[in-house]
């Protein structure tokens, strides 16, 4: 690109969205290191209060569908402000619940207004951003998310000091604070069409399905929720805890990965505007899956058996790295399949239903398949899981070139910068 070409400037708006991501990141890790504890206070087993931290993803999952067609019927800024005050509502509840079942169904309920505001989020950022800076967006938005998820369990074990409930009033109260910043910042003029002009056509999931990039956008959704969400998630830290039976190890385990994460995200987006989302979504997903097929293969018989610390954190980092590479480029080539002029909402969600889906299942499986024959096993095959859903793309066109490429006669992209 060249210097002299008219530089993209990231719209206010994005801005505003961002400091909302990073205030729902810090809230959402408020509560979550609280969550397990409180559901025990209630003389409930461990399996009892695993479902109460599941119910919430579930119901995510369930009211996907549902989510994606209010987006399309209300449009993306009325969804998003709900959905922030029906989360708000829920935590404030759930800081209140007097019995185990209160907590599950309150708890539960939150995750309709993620699901809510996540996917109107998305479609937000596809509207407002720049199709020149797709990446570099969705870059930005998810180092805030991952930053404030760094931050809020360090704030939230201290504010546990004072009481399990604390943390979840807190929460409620950021999330209203930041549900008024997004409703006086983004005044919808920019969201409306104008007066005496059609709403935006819809593209439904069947015409996106016909689109070889979108089905391997919801492949790759599935293997990235697997194994970078969910078994990154749920089965390392148990990993870890076998590796070193210290109480910080898991801990440590996951901010390694976050931060590797967090690290990558400053560069990848703007390389995913350049070269394109294909490339970095194939690599990233191939990098998560050695790093994590590598961590199996080190615990199997005749392979090592066993695996240190060091390694363990080494190859965590890495494997943060390979999802710095696709988180930004997968939600990019999402934003130039939907476009800036039709309203995809339900193919939006569909995307946050089948990674939802890898999150829940992903988990499940590989802890039926450590207890049947161990670590080892169950690592190397999410490692498989994971390049699969890389490989998916070689057969798919790239994104960047159909919704960013210039007619003919017109001059080159305009260089990014994030003024």
């Amino acid at each position: 690109m060249s210097a002299t070409t008219e530089r993209i400037r990231i719209p206010s708006e994005v801005w505003i969205l961002v400091g909302a991501s990073f205030v729902i990141a810090v809230g959402f890790g408020l509560v979550s290191p609280v969550l397990p504890g409180f559901a025990r206070s209630f003389d409930v087993g461990a399996t009892a209060a695993t479902i109460v931290v599941s119910a919430f993803a579930f119901c995510r999952l369930v009211f996907a569908p549902a989510g994606g067609r209010l987006v399309q019927r209300l449009g993306e800024r009325p969804v998003y402000l709900t959905g922030l005050l029906v989360v708000a509502a829920s935590s404030l509840a759930t800081a209140f619940a007097q019995s185990y079942w209160q907590l599950l169904v309150f708890r539960g309920l939150g995750g309709l207004g993620s699901t809510m505001f996540t996917i109107s989020a998305i479609a937000l950022l596809v509207r407002l951003a720049p199709p020149g800076i797709r990446g570099r967006v969705s870059s930005l938005w998810g180092s805030a998310f991952i930053i404030g998820s760094m931050v809020g369990p360090v704030i939230g074990g201290l504010l546990a000091g004072w009481g399990m409930r604390l943390p979840f009033v807190v929460y409620a109260v950021a999330l209203v604070v930041a549900a008024l910043v997004v409703g006086v910042g983004l005044g919808g003029a920019r969201l409306r069409p104008p007066p005496g002009e059609a709403d935006r056509p819809v593209l439904t999931v069947r015409e996106a399905l016909g689109n070889p990039a979108y089905r391997a956008v919801l492949a790759c959704g599935v293997a990235n929720g697997w194994a970078n969400l969910g078994v990154r998630m749920a089965v390392i830290p148990l990993l870890a805890a076998a590796v070193r039976d210290e109480t910080w190890v898991a801990g440590a385990t996951l901010t390694t990965a976050a931060l590797g994460t967090a690290i990558t995200l400053q560069v990848t987006g703007r390389f995913s505007d350049r070269v394109g989302r294909r490339p970095l979504i194939i690599a990233g997903m191939i990098i998560s899956g050695l790093a994590l097929g590598g961590l199996g293969l080190s615990l199997l018989p005749g392979l090592g058996a066993t695996t240190s610390l060091l390694v363990l954190l080494v190859l965590s980092f890495v494997s943060g790295i390979g999802a710095g590479f696709v988180n930004p480029s997968e939600q990019a080539a999402l934003a130039d399949i939907v476009g800036q002029e039709r309203n995809g909402g339900t193919v939006l969600s569909t995307y946050q239903m089948v990674t939802d889906a890898g999150v829940i299942v992903g988990p499940v499986l590989t802890g039926l398949v450590v207890d049947l024959v161990g670590f080892g096993t169950a690592l190397a095959v999410t490692g498989v899981v994971c390049v699969l859903g890389g490989l998916v793309w070689l057969r798919a066109p790239e994104t960047l070139a159909r919704a960013a490429s210039p007619a003919p006669s017109a001059p080159s992209p305009p260089e990014v910068t994030t003024g």
